[in-house]
């Protein structure tokens, strides 16, 4: 059960938004094997100014950073971490957004991290396989 947060400066067309989630949303299943209904996704949109990124940090131009925070279940080995980075960026590039301008950063945690709603904590009662969370 991912949650994902897409930070990206308000120059970006309005249109191309949905289709940034979308790809983000399609890399989590088919590369990490969330469910597609599994989708809890937020577009946070920021004046250019109010987004500071280095240009060059690690030797990657960038110009026009979309920011993709992604908080789910602890469990996935490094290589579908990397699979996961490469098809964001693959997505992303699809909808127009330069490879170089996608910055993904994964945080984990466990089950008791989780309420879904009505105050409790579904994922400690479930027995969710790691790929779904």
């Amino acid at each position: 059960m991912p949650i994902v947060r897409i930070t990206l400066s308000a120059d970006r067309p309005a249109e191309t938004r949905r289709p940034i989630a979308d790809a983000v949303h399609r890399a989590l299943v088919e590369v990490v094997g969330i469910p597609a209904g599994d989708r809890f996704q937020t577009i946070e949109v920021l004046p250019r100014d109010a987004m500071i990124f280095d240009p060059e940090y690690l030797d990657v131009a960038r110009q026009d950073v979309v920011a993709i925070q992604i908080t789910l279940r602890g469990g996935r080995t490094p290589e579908v971490k990397r699979r996961l980075y490469a098809h964001i960026a693959e997505g992303a590039a699809a909808v127009g957004v330069r490879p170089e301008d996608v910055f993904v950063v994964l945080t984990e945690n466990g089950s008791a991290d989780w309420s879904v709603g009505n105050g409790k904590a579904q994922l400690l009662d479930l027995e969710l396989p790691a790929n779904q969370s």
